[in-house]
């Protein structure tokens, strides 16, 4: 074979000829499992799929890169998370021990009691591959071992009672928080922030959640393979008779509902009966009075009925909206949970009066026009239900009332990671943009430690902050000015004439041939990003509804009003204002209206301040196949999400500096065996 080729023998016996510089070198045979692949002597993308996949074949699911801690999800119990593991990680060195959430765990809460130091543990991949699991054992552990520190001072049973509040906050946000996707049975279908807090002598003093990105247009359409979130079908199949007569659900199931027929109804191995159970169990635990439960789960009947109003053409020549027959009485039910007059309930509906300059005027509403404004009422009921529900748990969770002395905070973030679909649309720019966000911290991070190592090591290197590679993708999104994407859409969304199209025109003035990073798409409406883990392309149809994400405000002065406090208070903003303040553009004037790009950039500043007041530790959870098999290691889907969650640029960064790094040991070794 000439031309500095290399032959391979495939498994079948036939011979392929690749280029010789494709071809990686393999590491000495004592690598394999390395428990540190950073360790590795030939550190390349091949060598780190194929140590992942030997240990992975040994349930050896947790592996170290350097900083990261990697782990694989094994789609099968593990004997790995019980308190003998507990105690075994408890205060042990990182070395001394096998790769483990455990240790990253502990490891946080050492330099925490040791430092006074705040700490944060970020966990990102996929859907499906593992991060709430890993999350929840993380708080698994920080609850017992900071359990034993204040049991040991005296401080036992206060303590006990915030630890079980901590970790029975999760199947509350697991039931409204979460649903069944393809790719995952319990998927959080949104991200939160967790922060625990310690006071010096390492115990628990309170915790606070903040949450982000509530996929809300779920609530109104699954697909047929998928399921709506886990709180409908917990309340449908678990209540018993007299709750569900209060939430007039009586003799109701999952297939009555438009909001829950067309998909899964139930979940293999899970029963939805024993799951409220758990979430009736958690509610009480965390001191929720029955008063508060009702009022909370009366909006969620609020929402099924919803789904079931019936609005058809006045007839066959006018395309006027109004109700069917039946639904009247669906809307009675609305209004009876959500304590509003019917009337003007139904009125609100189908001819919601607008303003045209100084005067109110009716609009005419077509079905299809009255059905989305009910859809879109019943995300914006979920939603703020969502968020108060957050707010209530915060408020039991919140100990610094109690004057305890400083605290420090450990901070889990459990959040979606890089998505790249075949339609990609204004929620996957928000996902990215927080990935790339946190990809620079990342490697800002990074960098400064290697630049501390090589300081203490006194070796000569030309710094290159990483961090600063990803600016100009950052930018292109945020920057106010030059008007950024966010900047434009907000921009847009006040403009009365603005349509997607022009939005798209627009962008593409300002930024075609003028950032490396952004292009038109060739063939639909849209633009293609480069972003650290791939280009994806975005389609900009529906942009500017997403953004302004309205609310009809006939209906939500109603809620407003409501006879029910809990109603009211979650739509408290929307309460009746002066005639001037009803139009959009006053709002925005008056810093009433935010767009959901605002709102998003201000979250994703305030958690980028918190993360930069800590000190990080990261967790990369992958997906090893798409059939949730156990034992099934899909060596390119691997390495796909490698590439997007920065394993490889940790790589990148760790060679741009001296790839090879040998211990002292087995240096020394070497040099023996030249001198013999």
């Amino acid at each position: 074979m000439g031309g500095g080729g290399v032959g391979r023998k495939p498994n079948l016996g036939s011979q392929r000829e690749v280029d010789a510089e494709s071809v990686d070198k393999v590491n000495p045979a004592k690598f394999d499992k390395a428990n540190d692949m950073a360790e590795l002597t030939h550190l390349n993308e091949a060598s780190v799929v194929h140590n992942l996949h030997m240990r992975y074949q040994s349930d050896l699911i947790y592996t170290y890169s350097g900083l990261f801690l990697v782990t694989v999800n094994p789609y099968c119990p593990l004997p790995i998370y019980t308190n003998e593991y507990i105690n075994m990680y408890k205060g042990r060195n990182r070395e001394d021990m096998k790769p483990h959430i455990y240790a990253m765990a502990d490891e946080a809460f050492r330099n925490l009691v040791d430092e006074n130091e705040n700490q944060s543990i970020l966990v990102t991949g996929e859907s499906g591959a593992g991060k709430t699991e890993n999350t929840k054992k993380v708080i698994q552990y920080l609850a017992a071992v900071a359990h034993s520190e204040s049991a040991m001072k005296g401080r036992g049973q206060q303590h006990s009672n915030l630890s079980a509040q901590i970790l029975r906050a999760n199947p509350i946000l697991e039931a409204f928080g979460n649903a069944q996707t393809v790719r995952n049975n319990n998927s959080s279908r949104f991200g939160k922030f967790i922060r625990i807090e310690f006071n010096s002598q390492g115990s628990i003093a309170g915790a606070f959640i903040d949450w982000y990105l509530l996929e809300k247009s779920r609530v109104v359409r699954i697909n047929s393979n998928e399921r709506n979130y886990h709180i409908f079908y917990q309340l449908l199949k678990g209540a018993d008779r007299k709750l569900k007569q209060e939430l007039l659900l009586d003799g109701l199931d999952v297939e009555d509902f438009a909001y829950t027929r067309d998909g899964h109804d139930t979940i293999t191995g899970v029963s939805d009966r024993e799951e409220w159970e758990s979430l009736m169990e958690a509610f009480m635990v965390m001191g929720f009075s029955d008063k508060e439960q009702a009022s909370i789960l009366r909006t969620i009947a609020a929402v099924l009925h919803l789904g079931n109003i019936a609005v058809v053409k006045e007839s066959r020549s006018a395309d006027q909206a109004r109700l069917a027959p039946e639904a009247k009485e669906v809307i009675a039910r609305v209004c009876k949970l959500l304590g509003v007059p019917l009337e003007p309930f139904i009125q609100g509906l189908l001819h919601p009066k607008v303003k045209a300059g100084r005067e109110w005027v009716e609009k005419v509403q077509t079905p299809e026009q009255v059905r989305l404004g009910i859809d879109a009422l019943a995300k914006g009921i979920y939603e703020r239900g969502f968020g108060d529900l957050v707010a209530r748990i915060n408020r039991q969770l919140d100990r610094t009332s109690m004057g305890l002395d400083d605290t420090h905070f450990i901070g889990v973030l459990d959040i979606a990671g890089f998505e790249i679909f075949e339609q990609n649309s204004f929620e996957q720019l928000c996902i990215n943009y927080t990935n790339e966000k946190l990809q620079q911290f990342f490697n800002h991070h990074m960098f400064v430690l290697e630049q501390e190592e090589y300081a203490r090591e006194q070796i000569e290197w030309k710094f290159i902050d990483f961090g600063k590679d990803l600016q100009p993708t950052i930018d292109l999104i945020e920057l106010p000015n030059p008007i950024g994407i966010f900047s434009c859409l907000d921009e847009d969304s006040v403009m009365p004439k603005a349509t997607d199209k022009t939005f798209t025109e627009k962008l593409n003035s300002l930024w075609d041939k003028k950032s490396q990073k952004y292009r038109p798409s060739r063939l639909g409406q849209g633009f293609i990003l480069t972003h650290y883990a791939a280009e994806v392309e975005y389609s900009t149809e529906g942009w500017l509804e997403k953004n302004k994400d309205p609310l009809n405000d006939n209906i939500t002065r109603l809620l407003a009003a409501s006879s029910d406090k809990q109603t009211a208070a979650l739509f408290a903003d929307c309460a009746e204002q002066d005639d001037e303040a009803g139009s959009m553009r006053s709002r925005v004037k008056k810093g009433l209206f935010r767009t959901v790009a605002q709102r998003h950039k201000e979250q994703l500043s305030s958690l980028m301040a918190q993360l930069h007041s800590t000190h990080p530790h990261f967790v990369r959870c992958i997906l090893p196949n798409h059939k949730k098999r156990a034992k099934q290691f899909n060596g390119l889907l691997v390495l796909d999400q490698l590439r997007c969650n920065g394993v490889l640029e940790g790589i990148r960064i760790a060679r741009t500096g001296f790839p090879n790094r040998l211990p002292f040991a087995e240096f020394r070794q070497r040099g023996d065996k030249n001198d013999a």
